[in-house]
């Protein structure tokens, strides 16, 4: 009895039953690599369902021979791009050692650097994409006889602003608000900018125009109340800033901003109890910075170290809170250490001795402290207002409630 082959379908070869692969040419053996219909010849009448059927898996098995196929090619080429990949990352870290070893760079300095960048980035793709949904929002907003004239207002301020054309970008959208007085997200973003600028005046003056018709924007309330910070309105900044952090959660410049102004009321307890929270929300040598002042400012020396050479080791350029630490240091009687953070300070030990005949032993932070001239976005401390500002515009982005 003739044993039953399997042919291929390419050089018509005889195979075993089982076998998966032509062995004469390699090509994968299928039943039916392609049914007579799709070549557009005639079948005879009466075929069983069985061929029918045959014919539909035979075709499947080939798309998904093909599929397959593909998809091992493509899995090949990511593996090679990731071995590649690292090869280049592992070529950039023997550089960067070598170079660090050599005193040319230094590499902590680099690393950090680098995640800085990478996060701008990220960060400024992220905004780019707020800015259009803003601009959408903007125009879907508008409702007047001059539309043609508003659209292009705001679409060539918003191609400005992203060609970092900003000062001309802005006044094309500030022609726009004298077209649309009642665009809240118009008024929000005018102010945005000024807020981030430092301009608080008119900064406040966008944004109070801003949250009476939108006033439940989060984002809105938390700029508008730093911004009576900064402009002496107290008991409008409370209301706002603790709206803010009831609606949408804590945030570094919200609590800070209430810790300011309970400090101008010498109102100690609260203000420890916001700088503490400013803290939990985010973190950072600035919030440690603040906090140390505080505690100085409250005698109670061993927390103010404890947090300001804890902002310290978070940047080791930071002269104001080695200012600081060393008044701790030297009220508490520990001269040598004293001297040490003072020099680190960029002051030097003759800066030092002359700080202590002068006996201005007030940490900077408290300078300035009256509830009239707290100036938090304008800035005496430019370095906190900075990063108020920073933290402030990243809060609640795209927030509404």
């Amino acid at each position: 009895m003739s044993q039953v082959a399997h042919y291929c379908q390419k050089c018509l070869a005889a195979n075993p039953l089982g076998q998966d692969f032509c062995a004469r040419c390699g090509t994968r053996l299928m039943i039916i690599v392609e049914p007579p219909s799709a070549r557009f010849e005639s079948t005879p009448d009466g075929r069983s369902d069985d061929d029918h059927l045959l014919e539909r898996i035979s075709a499947l098995e080939n798309r998904l021979a093909r599929v397959t196929e593909r998809l091992e090619r493509g899995l090949d080429l990511l593996l090679r791009q990731a071995q590649n990949s690292y090869f280049d990352r592992a070529l950039i870290k023997a550089l960067v050692a070598l170079l660090t070893e050599d005193g040319i760079v230094q590499g902590e300095r680099l690393e950090r650097f680098w995640n800085d960048r990478c996060q701008r980035d990220a960060e400024e793709q992220e905004e780019s994409t707020r800015r259009e949904e803003l601009r959408l929002r903007i125009l879907s907003t508008y409702s007047g006889p001059a539309r043609a004239a508003f659209e292009q207002a705001i679409n060539e301020g918003f191609l400005f602003i992203e060609d970092d054309q900003v000062a001309r970008g802005v006044r094309s959208l500030q022609k726009a608000v004298g077209m649309s007085p009642k665009n809240g997200p118009l008024l929000s973003f005018v102010g945005e900018h000024f807020f981030r600028s430092g301009n608080a005046r008119r900064a406040h003056d966008y944004l109070t125009r801003a949250h009476e018709l939108v006033p439940e924007d989060i984002r809105v309330s938390l700029l508008l109340g730093l911004t009576c910070v900064d402009e002496g309105d107290t008991e409008r900044a409370k209301h706002l800033l603790n709206s803010a952090t009831r609606l949408g959660g804590p945030s570094f410049a919200a609590h800070y901003g209430l810790g300011r102004l309970f400090m101008a009321e010498e109102n100690w307890q609260k203000a420890l109890s916001e700088f503490k929270r400013a803290l939990a929300s985010k973190p950072s040598p600035e919030a440690h910075y603040a906090l140390g002042c505080l505690y100085y400012r409250l005698s109670k020396d061993t927390l103010a170290a404890r947090h300001l050479k804890k902002a310290t080791e978070l940047d080791a350029a930071y002269s104001e809170a080695f200012y600081v630490l060393a008044l701790a240091y030297e009220r508490s009687g520990q001269e040598h250490l004293a001297q040490e953070a003072f020099a680190r300070a960029g002051n030097g030990e003759r800066g030092f001795r002359a700080k202590r005949r002068s006996k201005r032993n007030e940490a900077p932070l408290f300078q300035h402290s009256s509830v009239k001239s707290l100036r938090l976005i304008s800035g005496t401390d430019r370095r906190l207002a900075e990063a108020l500002r920073q933290d402030a515009l990243r809060a609640f982005n795209g927030t509404a409630r």
